[in-house]
């Protein structure tokens, strides 16, 4: 029966004071990275002090997420270095931060990258130039060893995580039926990686109903393949089939080679790409610095953040584009951005939980479990024996609306995150309680955006994307798919933008 999120809390509430028992280990931990607080100033339109000093740059890029970072990345190898990156948060990186500990580094959010295919060329550019693509080779090190990802179900361990055991003759057809569907949407190269170079109005009708009503159109109703659509989309979205554009689910399966090698990762996961871009435009990011205020002028536009007024020819607004109302003077209400709310944690084991006989792997997934599982942080390791590890938890927050999760995330005190947590490990790793020395949980409110249904083709969104203006967005917002690949993408294409079009400088 599969379990909804509302019920597993409740039974995960309900059963404290007995779980609680069951360990002699004590269990600490806390919230991290919040930036709740912050976000709140602006949503309720607190007043700012006003600026002391002036600074003057030719282009100010706000947002340094990895939409930002590959704009300052691509200034800064063009020989461009007049410019200076904004970021709210002390740590850059948006979904790409990173944490670390005596054990190993390890990821907050973003984990890997799929191989780029040939059309991803600004990635395998980026690739190229931090030496994870050498001579069209991929370094070895860098892709991800062998076991990837293992699902539980029915009480037992596979290999990958489409269900392969236990599946009826009407399972196995169905699934058939969808791959070879796939294949279709997937010879036709309109549904591509990075999205504007494939995406046209071909099958803009599938973004007019829901994935979950497509897949019905195909008469799929096998509760395991709706499972793995479901898991799919909560994977990719942090949203259910039923709220998902049908355009985005089919992408979800046929926009990737089917014989690609990989993931690429890393023990930060994509932190590291977030360090090695520091390493190249770290002088220019300035940690901390709440923008408050985007006015366009004649000449470009002044952003405000802290008590400085920057003045700029060039603003790249690579923040999440929901800010933009609240920071863009006379920037209209958004209708067509939903985002989708997100926990995320990292558990310190001191040891390594039983695992019902099956070796360590680098992802892991519960059938039915509300959560998405988690990835270890040391499966990168080259150590022969590794006893003490992180495991990063993954939870989209995909059932009722993003509103109530919202509020969900910020009415939940830490220990009710964290029992909730090993409630659902334990159903597994009946163990994992004597494991766990500490739990870090980072909530998201607003983590990535959603593919509703009628985004992926929005007006709303197409205007966002015009270059033809000193104010730039560039996010992966305008793709409507929050991966690493659309951020990089767009985040490049309006640093070019700038160098085209910025005065005396080709």
């Amino acid at each position: 029966m599969k379990v909804g999120r509302r019920k597993f809390l409740r039974a995960g509430s309900a059963a404290l004071v007995g779980l609680a028992l069951k360990t002699d280990r004590p269990i600490t931990g806390s919230f991290v990275n919040d930036s709740l607080q912050m976000g709140h100033l602006l949503r309720d339109r607190a007043a700012f002090p006003p600026a002391r000093r002036i600074e003057k740059f030719p282009v100010v890029i706000v947002g340094g997420g990895i939409a930002g970072l590959s704009a300052a990345w691509r200034l800064h190898k063009r020989g461009f270095t007049d410019f200076v990156v904004l970021e709210m948060n002390p740590q850059a990186g948006g979904n790409a931060r990173w944490g670390e500990n005596e054990i190993t580094a390890y990821p907050w959010a973003a984990h890997y990258v799929p191989v780029p295919g040939p059309k991803a060329a600004y990635v395998r550019e980026l690739f190229e130039d931090l030496g994870v693509l050498k001579n069209g080779q991929w370094e070895e090190r860098n892709l991800c060893f062998a076991p990837q990802e293992r699902l539980f179900l029915y009480g037992r361990w596979q290999d990958g995580l489409e269900p392969a055991i236990g599946l009826t003759q009407k399972d196995r057809d169905q699934f058939q039926h969808l791959e070879e569907l796939f294949a279709k949407f997937r010879a036709s190269g309109e549904f591509t990686i990075p999205l504007e170079l494939g995406r046209s109005s071909q099958y803009e009708d599938l973004d007019r109903l829901s994935f979950a009503d497509w897949l019905q159109q195909q008469g799929c109703d096998s509760r395991l393949v709706n499972w793995y659509m479901n898991y799919a989309c909560r994977d990719d979205y942090g949203a259910l089939a039923k709220d998902t554009s049908a355009w985005a689910g089919v992408h979800y399966f046929c926009s990737r080679e089917t014989e690609e090698k990989g993931p690429l990762t890393w023990p930060e996961g994509n932190g590291w790409i977030t360090r090695r871009l520091l390493e190249r435009v770290g002088e220019n990011v300035r940690i901390s610095q709440m923008v408050h205020r985007i006015a366009e002028t004649k000449r470009g536009a002044s952003v405000f953040a802290g008590d400085t007024e920057f003045q700029s020819e060039f603003v790249i607004f690579a923040a999440p584009t929901f800010l933009a109302p609240y920071l863009v003077e006379g920037f209209p209400r958004l209708r067509d951005f939903t985002y989708s709310s997100w926990l995320t944690a990292n558990l310190t084991l001191e040891r390594l939980p039983d695992s019902r006989g099956a070796e360590p792997t680098w992802d892991t997934v519960f059938l039915d479990s509300p959560t998405l599982g988690y990835v270890d942080a040391t499966h990168q390791s080259l150590r022969t024996h590794i006893e003490r590890t992180v495991w990063t938890f993954y939870w989209a927050l995909a059932d009722g609306t993003p509103a109530q999760n919202r509020q969900l995330l910020l009415d939940k005190d830490w220990n009710y995150w964290k029992e909730a947590i090993l409630h659902d490990l334990e159903r597994v790793h009946s163990d994992v309680r004597q494991c766990v020395s500490r739990i870090d949980v980072m909530r998201m409110g607003h983590a990535m955006i959603r593919p509703a249904v009628g985004s992926v083709f929005s007006a709303e969104r197409r205007r966002l994307t015009s270059r033809h203006t000193r104010l730039l967005f560039a996010n992966s917002d305008l793709s409507s798919i929050s991966i690493f690949e659309e951020a990089q993408y767009h985040g490049v294409l309006a640093a070019q933008t700038v160098l085209d079009n910025l005065h005396g400088h080709r």
